[in-house]
């Protein structure tokens, strides 16, 4: 195991106002991920719940504050409920691709869609083609971009409606980023969809988990991810399960919402 790996360089931004609580500040502490080791590098920190931006490895560091908890499912024991078996039912006819990690014009199209439609204003609606690339292709891990089309005609692709970046980590997958078209009147949670199909991914891979990134207790726009069982949270004694009682809870305040928030660019915190 060489140096690098071992010890990895870690550095902390500059406290900016928290984007999921109000009147709380945000740090973050991070590390670059490259070199012949980056893949063991990452996973070993996913396990302890960073995430992947690019080729930096980051997590929540705040001083006030332990709100963001990191969440995974277990995939082999998923089992979907009635709503969510009618979800998948209903977009079984889709196409469902895992793409290498190259950026196309469909894609950033369709992302830009998604974001003046159900974030605008935010940051990422000035994400440029070179911009988005960059968020694709700079990967220094295995990563492919799972598409979701219309069934062709003609012997041609249908429609893009939907895409993940996602990251396969030595024990499960890692979902940095998903966006769809918010248009379908025909296809309501998409985002939701998505998930379980990731989560199914996982299980024919047989791969224990599916990253969701931060669960933010008090944020409405986080709550999406505690609808998923088994969910285990990163705590300080290590991985364990939720209490059933306290997610089903948790489940009965969820807004009826069906899509992942968009997540806070790391490189817009690094310019701050």
């Amino acid at each position: 195991m060489s140096a690098p790996f071992r010890f990895p360089r870690f550095f902390v931004t500059n406290p900016s106002p928290c984007p999921y609580l109000p009147g709380k500040s945000e740090r973050k502490v991070f590390t670059e991920l490259n070199g012949d080791n980056a893949s063991e590098l990452n996973d070993a920190l996913g396990r302890i719940g960073f995430r992947r931006s690019q080729n930096v490895a980051y997590r929540p560091s705040c001083a006030d504050c332990s709100a963001c908890v990191s969440v995974r499912v277990v995939a082999q024991e998923f089992k979907p409920n009635a709503t969510q078996r009618k979800l998948i039912r209903r977009n079984s006819d889709l196409v469902v691709t895992a793409c290498k990690p190259w950026s196309t014009e469909e894609q950033f199209e369709l992302l830009q869609r998604y974001l003046r439609a159900r974030h605008p204003g935010g940051g990422m609606t000035e994400m440029d083609e070179m911009d988005f690339a960059d968020m694709v292709e700079q990967t220094p891990v295995e990563s492919h971009v799972v598409e979701y089309r219309l069934p062709g005609e003609d012997g041609r692709p249908g429609k893009l409606v939907g895409a993940c970046l996602t990251d396969r980590q030595g024990d499960g997958l890692s979902m940095i980023y998903s966006f769809f078209d918010t248009e379908l009147e025909d296809r309501p949670g998409l985002g939701n969809f998505i998930i379980m199909d990731h989560i199914q991914r996982a299980a024919r891979a047989r791969l224990a988990y599916v990253y969701l990134g931060y669960w933010v207790d008090g944020s409405q726009r986080m709550q999406y991810k505690i609808r998923y069982r088994p969910l285990e949270k990163l705590s300080r004694a290590g991985w364990v399960r939720f209490d059933p009682e306290e997610q089903a809870q948790a489940i009965r305040v969820v807004m009826p919402r069906d899509e992942p928030p968009l997540p806070v660019e790391l490189a817009a915190i690094l310019r701050r």
